[in-house]
C-alpha cells in the first residue's frame, strides 16, 4: 500500500473521527435548540412583571433595543449566508427578535 493511500486527502478526516465529529455536531445542534427554546421561555417573567406592575423604569430600553437589533441582524445575516433559506437558526433569531420587540413595546407603553 502506498503512502498516498493511507494519508487522508486535504480537508478530509479519518473515518473514526467522522463519527466523533458527526456526534459533536448533533450534540451541538441539540444544545443550541434546547438553550434557545429555554431562552424564549425566559422572556416570559420579564413580560409578566411589566404587565403586572405597570412600571418599566427598572428595565433598560436601550439594552432591549440593542438585543432586538442584535437578534434581527443575526437572523438577516444567517438568512443571507444560508442561500436565502429560513432554517432553524434563522427562525430562532426571528423568535428572539419578536420577544425582545414585545419587551420593548411594553417598556415604551408603560414609560410614556
Amino acid at each position: 500500500m502506498s503512502a498516498r493511500a493511507t494519508t487522508p486527502m486535504h480537508g478530509a478526516e479519518p473515518a473514526g473521527r467522522l463519527l466523533t465529529r458527526a456526534g459533536y455536531f448533533k450534540a451541538l445542534s441539540i444544545a443550541f435548540t434546547a438553550f434557545n427554546s429555554l431562552r424564549l421561555v425566559a422572556y416570559m417573567p420579564t413580560l409578566w412583571t411589566l404587565v403586572q406592575s405597570g412600571q418599566s423604569d427598572q428595565h433598560s430600553l436601550l439594552t432591549w433595543l440593542n438585543w432586538m437589533g442584535a437578534n434581527a441582524t443575526m437572523a438577516a445575516w444567517l438568512y443571507e449566508h444560508n442561500g436565502h433559506r429560513f432554517d432553524r437558526t434563522v427562525l430562532i433569531n426571528i423568535s428572539n427578535t419578536t420577544m425582545c420587540g414585545l419587551t420593548v413595546a411594553l417598556i415604551v407603553w408603560f414609560r410614556f
